[in-house]
C-alpha cells in the first residue's frame, strides 16, 4: 500500500469516522446480544424439560430493523446516521417524540475517540485496526455488563483467542507473555473469588470477570494484570460509593466490575506497559 494512502486511511481522523460507524453497530450489540442469549437459554431449557414455550419473533444483530421502543416506528437510514441524526432529531423519535437515550450518541462518540486515540498511539499501519477491534470489543462488553451484569462468552472468549493468535503471529506481544498473561488474569480473579466466597459465603463477582481479565492478559501481558485490577478496583469503588450516596444504586444490586476492567485495559493499551510500570515505580 502506498505510504500516502496508508497515512490517509489510518490517520486519527479517518479512524474516528470509522469509530462512529462501529459505535453505531456496538449499540445494537449491547442492546440485542443479551436478548438473543436469553431467548436461546430459555429455548434450550424448555427443550431439556420437554416444555413448549411461545417463541417470540426472531431477532439477530442485523434483523429486524431498529425501531422506536415507544411506538414501534421503523428507523429510516437517515435517522440512523451516527451522532448527526440524534442532533437533528433533538434526541427524540421522529414519529412519537419519545426521548431517545443519550447512550446511543455517547457510545458512538466514545468509539470515535478511542479509535482516534489508537491511531495516534500506534501510528498509520494496518495493525492499528487490530487494536481498534480490541477497543470495540471492550466497549461492547462494558455496555452489556453495565446493563445486565453479564459478560457473555460470545465476546470474552473470541477476544481471548484473538489475543493469543495475534501474539502467535507476532503482531502484539511475545506468545509466552500472552499465555502467561491469560493464566495470570484468570487465576488471579478466580483466587479472589474463592477467598471472598469462603470468607463471607457470598459471590463477589462472576466467572465472566475471570475470562475478561484473562483476555486482557492475552493482549497486554502478565505484568499488566495487577495494574489493571488495582485501577479497576479503585475506580469501581469510587463509582459505587457515589451511586450509593446518590441513591442511583438500587437495593440489592451491585456495580459490575467488567466496565472498570475494560476501562483499565484501554488505559494500559494507550499508555503502554513501560509507562504504566514507570507510574507504579516498578521499573
Amino acid at each position: 500500500m502506498d505510504a500516502q494512502v496508508t497515512q490517509l486511511f489510518f490517520s486519527p481522523l479517518a479512524l474516528a469516522l470509522l469509530g462512529l460507524c462501529v459505535g453505531s453497530f456496538l449499540n445494537v450489540v449491547i442492546h440485542r446480544l443479551p436478548i438473543i442469549l436469553e431467548r436461546g437459554w430459555k429455548r434450550d431449557s424448555a427443550e431439556m424439560l420437554g416444555v413448549k414455550i411461545d417463541e417470540p419473533a426472531a431477532i439477530t444483530l442485523s434483523a429486524p430493523r431498529s425501531r422506536c421502543p415507544s411506538c414501534g416506528h421503523a428507523i429510516a437510514w437517515h435517522e440512523n446516521i451516527p451522532v448527526l441524526s440524534y442532533l437533528r432529531l433533538r434526541g427524540r423519535c421522529s414519529a412519537c417524540k419519545a426521548r431517545i437515550s443519550a447512550r446511543y450518541p455517547t457510545v458512538e462518540i466514545l468509539s470515535a475517540l478511542l479509535f482516534a486515540a489508537v491511531g495516534w498511539h500506534f501510528g498509520a499501519q494496518p495493525l492499528t485496526l487490530l487494536w481498534c477491534g480490541f477497543a470495540a470489543a471492550l466497549i461492547a462488553l462494558a455496555g452489556i455488563d453495565w446493563d445486565t451484569t453479564l459478560l457473555p462468552d460470545n465476546l470474552t472468549l473470541p477476544l481471548l483467542w484473538a489475543g493469543l493468535v495475534s501474539a502467535a503471529l507476532g503482531w502484539t506481544i511475545p506468545l509466552a507473555a500472552a499465555v502467561w498473561g491469560t493464566v495470570a488474569g484468570y487465576v488471579s480473579l478466580w483466587a479472589v473469588y474463592w477467598l471472598f466466597k469462603l470468607t463471607t459465603g457470598k459471590e463477589g463477582m462472576g466467572y465472566g470477570d475471570f475470562k475478561l481479565l484473562a483476555a486482557l492478559g492475552a493482549w497486554l501481558g502478565a505484568p499488566m494484570i495487577l495494574p489493571i485490577v488495582l485501577a479497576a478496583s479503585v475506580l469501581g469503588a469510587v463509582v459505587g460509593i457515589a451511586m450509593k450516596l446518590s441513591d442511583a444504586l438500587r437495593e440489592g444490586r451491585y456495580v459490575p466490575f467488567g466496565p472498570f476492567l475494560a476501562g483499565a485495559g484501554v488505559v494500559v493499551m494507550l499508555a503502554g506497559p513501560s509507562r504504566v510500570l514507570d507510574w507504579l515505580g516498578w521499573t
